[in-house]
């Protein structure tokens, strides 16, 4: 490895053992989905984030919108508005 280098595998370790709890990554995850989050506060955020817990929390959001999104419809059909 050349000097000033940094392995990959190293900066993985890293970024999996940072503090950040989970909650507090589902809350970074769940303005993400907005879209209304300030540069410095998400520049912190990825600085402390855990990668696995961003995942984790990713998957969980979307499959939560996805429900919400199958339910609305399923309500408003049953509503009899679409028809």
């Amino acid at each position: 490895m050349k000097a000033g280098r940094v392995d990959p595998v190293d900066e993985l370790k890293e970024a999996v053992a940072r503090p950040l709890s989970f909650g507090q990554t589902v809350r970074a995850v769940a303005w993400s989905f907005f879209g209304v989050r300030k540069g410095a506060e998400h520049e912190a955020d990825m600085a402390r984030l855990n990668p696995v817990h961003v995942i984790v929390a990713g998957v969980i959001g979307a499959a939560l919108f996805v429900l919400a999104l199958v339910m609305l419809v399923r309500w408003i059909i049953a509503s009899g508005v679409a028809s």
